[in-house]
């Protein structure tokens, strides 16, 4: 079956998706986006994501495209239409396309009744395959801070993160983590960093540093309230991480995902600890409890 796509009130084959080449999000990453985790069909942490979306929109004034209730309705539409059970859905929405009598490329914003670009696609991801990497665990290397000081919203301008990503893989690692100039992790290319340090305390970075706000993240530590394990919103440094019991990373694409090794250096005894492997099942199980 081939691809489908939602792009600006149609759902078109995905070989035919387009947008104009005067939108804004393709002239300036002026945009915003979102992915959702699909299981069974169904969107997890789904209003965390749709709140962040408005979130970000708002810090960047543009409009929303429609009521949260009908935009529901075109994503399960496109997971519908492409039938995925388990996958990834993805959302973009930029500051459209300006009418044709402004001036092109125009780096003020176009007239405030432009109508935002909204486009959505979806994918199926193996869950067997992630389950299997999930019990290997991965690799992360490290990368110093180069981003903008507004990590906090979920921009399409993403040009660090790739190059972030690309020099993971080619240390063959699956993520390269952010270190800022005081030697202390920010958080991943595309995901929140986490420890269980020396002492057994689970750590992540607090959300009023320059990070993005994860969605799984959030619910993760509304799991781990819920068991009673201690976690403190604080910075680690590459130091500690690297002497930690364990470390995993979390995000839309890779739940809960540990990792055993940090440029090179194995966290642990190198294996897939017992913390990680647990939040996993945990976040899994409510993930799909609250599904929609």
């Amino acid at each position: 079956m081939s691809r489908v796509a939602y792009v600006n009130g149609r759902y078109v084959p995905f070989a035919d998706a387009s947008v104009h080449v005067e939108d804004r999000g393709f002239q300036f990453a002026d945009g915003v986006y979102e992915v959702w985790s699909v299981r069974g069909g169904r969107l997890n942490d789904a209003d965390g994501h749709f709140d962040r979306l408005d979130r970000s929109l708002g810090e960047l004034a543009i409009d929303p495209p429609m009521s949260r209730g009908a935009l529901k309705v075109v994503l399960k539409e496109t997971i519908r239409r492409n039938r995925i059970r388990d996958g990834l859905l993805y959302l973009q929405v930029t500051r459209g396309q300006p009418s044709l009598r402004q001036r092109p490329r125009d780096s003020t914003f176009p007239d405030p009744w432009t109508p935002p670009s909204v486009v959505a696609t979806a994918r199926s991801v193996s869950a067997a395959g992630a389950e299997a990497r999930a019990e290997q665990g991965v690799a992360v290397i490290t990368t110093p801070e180069t981003r903008w000081a507004r990590c906090d919203i979920k921009t399409v301008g993403l040009l660090p993160n790739l190059l972030a990503k690309q020099k993971a893989k080619d240390a063959g690692a699956t993520e390269a983590w952010f270190v800022d100039d005081l030697g202390l992790v920010t958080e991943g290319a595309s995901s929140n960093a986490w420890i269980v340090d020396k002492d057994g305390v689970l750590r992540t970075r607090d959300t009023q540093a320059n990070i993005l706000r994860g969605i799984t993240r959030k619910t993760l530590l509304g799991v781990m309230a819920g068991e009673g394990l201690k976690v403190e919103e604080r910075p680690f440094s590459l130091d500690e991480a690297k002497q930690a019991k364990e470390a995993f990373i979390t995000g839309a694409g890779t739940l809960v995902l540990p990792v055993v090794s940090i440029d090179g250096a194995p966290v642990g005894d190198g294996k897939v600890g017992p913390v990680a492997k647990r939040l996993r099942r945990l976040y899994i199980e409510e993930a799909r409890r609250t599904a929609i």
